[in-house]
């Protein structure tokens, strides 16, 4: 992502509202998409109906296999931009971690 994107999107006010989540997608052909929304569930069913990104129109979802919650929209973008950033190696080691944080609950 270009500096001045990242700029503005930190600069974005972040007392709002903490509804909004990141989340990564696995898709049928094995990709990965990330993305934001309040309602990760109903994302994913707009994803598969056809409505989500242009991206999960040529790459149906298959499952959500990480998200991050409890955020203002301003950090939710800003840590959706840091995500998609990370090489697939490393998106994989946060999806890994994601889910031993889940288990060790």
């Amino acid at each position: 992502m270009k500096p001045r994107y990242l700029k503005m999107l930190q600069g974005l006010d972040g007392g709002g509202p903490r509804e909004w989540s990141v989340y990564v997608l696995r898709c049928g052909d094995g990709s990965l998409y990330t993305g934001i929304a309040k309602d990760v569930e109903a994302r994913l069913a707009a994803h598969r109906a056809g409505r989500g990104a242009a991206y999960t129109r040529t790459h149906p979802p298959v499952a959500i296999l990480y998200r991050e919650s409890r955020m203002t929209r301003g950090e939710a973008l800003v840590r959706e931009a840091a995500i998609k950033k990370l090489p697939r190696r490393k998106k994989e080691s946060l999806i890994g971690e994601g889910i031993r944080a889940r288990v060790d609950r």
